[in-house]
């Protein structure tokens, strides 16, 4: 398999469609495209992203190929079996697949007033009220999982799962912009930002000499 991502610093989608791959267990190869980057109209134009019409992150396995980091974890989880990525108790798993899948849909205000940007810091001023709101919604819905299905462990669903590989951006963007969050926020942001894996593309993400100016002067 071969996995095709954007800038690691920028891409919150590429860190989701990564996550997912990593939680498989499968080997993969990575394959980082800088977006904006000097050949990325040309790279957009490759066969390699003529499925995904030029978007990241897209999985090549051998001549399937999936697009959107929502679909590559699920194709993931029919291939390597559904528990190792959703929680095994019914209301935990339904819960669980509706945090996902308002993840992917949702927060348009935040992804846009927050774009994630792992190596910056920067207390974020005038925060509109939407954004605001739909700070408010995410930690709601942390409190509500980590007191119902959280036991077993620091992360939403007690083991790392879907949850956390879509809600890892969030993290990066809450550390990013300072947004003061509960301390039982803060100790699942730490299990978040401490896991290998994060770790590993933080330090990637830091090593990388691409800079994307519009996302530098967001505050």
């Amino acid at each position: 398999m071969k996995l095709i991502i954007g800038n690691k610093n920028y891409s919150s989608w590429s860190l989701r469609g990564w996550l997912a791959a990593k939680q498989s267990g499968l080997s993969f190869e990575e394959i980082t495209v800088p977006i904006l980057g000097e050949h990325w109209q040309e790279e957009k134009q490759s066969d390699d992203f003529q499925p995904s019409s030029g978007k990241v992150p897209i999985l090549w396995d051998g001549d399937n190929v999936i697009w959107d980091s929502l679909a590559i974890m699920e194709y993931l989880s029919d291939k390597v079996g559904r528990d190792r990525f959703w929680p095994k108790d019914e209301a935990a798993r339904g819960m669980a697949r509706s945090m996902v899948a308002e993840m992917h849909s949702s927060y348009a205000s935040l992804r846009s007033e927050m774009p994630m940007n792992v190596r910056r810091r920067i207390k974020l001023e005038n925060v509109s009220d939407q954004t605001k709101s739909e700070v408010v919604r995410i930690l709601q819905l942390w409190a509500e999982v980590r007191a119902r299905h959280g036991s077993a462990g620091p992360f939403l669903f007690g083991t790392f799962g879907a949850a956390d590989v879509f809600y890892a951006p969030i993290v990066s963007r809450f550390v990013t912009y300072g947004i003061g969050v509960p301390g039982f926020a803060q100790s699942y942001m730490e299990a978040i930002w401490e896991h290998d894996w994060m770790q590993t593309w933080v330090s990637a993400s830091e090593d990388e000499q691409w800079v994307i100016e519009q996302y530098e002067t967001v505050g």
